[in-house]
């Protein structure tokens, strides 16, 4: 099942870097559980935004987690990397992921 939280759902937000870590986390809070991300997710997840906001014609971009080597140092070896996939597989596979959260 697919959650959709809407602002009113959101309870707080906290960026944080744990004693002991170099990176930020970021907790999400909201009015059924909590999650918390990791710099690498929360930077893919600004990336991404980024990249459809600013594009006078980008409606859609999909990143997957990718296992890379060789990577610059403090990087993460797993990373979020686009797929190159088209808006219209993305928008299609949405559909049908989407599509049992409508009421």
């Amino acid at each position: 099942m697919v959650r959709v939280y809407r602002n009113e759902d959101v309870r707080r937000i906290i960026a944080f870097i744990p004693k002991g870590h170099r990176h930020v986390r970021i907790l999400l809070e909201f009015v059924d559980g909590a999650v918390v991300i990791q710099e690498a997710t929360a930077a893919a997840i600004v990336r991404a935004y980024m990249n459809v906001v600013t594009h006078p014609f980008k409606r859609a971009v999909e990143l997957v987690s990718q296992r890379v080597s060789g990577q610059k140092e403090g990087y993460a070896e797993y990373q979020l990397l686009e797929t190159g996939r088209s808006e219209e597989e993305i928008f299609s596979q949405l559909e049908s992921i989407l599509e049992p959260n409508k009421s």
